[in-house]
């Protein structure tokens, strides 16, 4: 790994730790449960692009493999909260 490859993602590790600081007091201060959710939304996405560059820094498989679960349930999470604050029911 070069030089500034390293340094590149220990930078990008550090700004998605802030940004995932910054998610999270909008999650636990927003004043309406919209901005709750997009806040969660915004939280699951830098914690799935951190641990894609995680698994970049240490060259495993395993990492990538549970970014896309933390996708996958991110999304499907997102979406059931958005049905909920829409309709004020999940399942019809």
């Amino acid at each position: 790994m070069t030089p500034v490859l390293f340094w590149a993602l220990k930078l990008a590790l550090l700004l998605l730790a802030v940004a995932m600081l910054c998610a999270l007091a909008r999650l636990l201060v927003g004043p309406s449960a919209q901005d709750r959710v997009m806040a969660l939304d915004c939280l699951y996405i830098n914690g799935m692009l951190m641990m894609l560059v995680l698994g970049i820094v240490y060259a495993s498989n395993v990492y990538f493999e549970a970014a896309m679960l933390t996708a996958l349930f991110g999304f499907v999470g997102s979406t059931a909260m958005a049905k909920f604050l829409l309709r004020g029911e999940v399942i019809e």
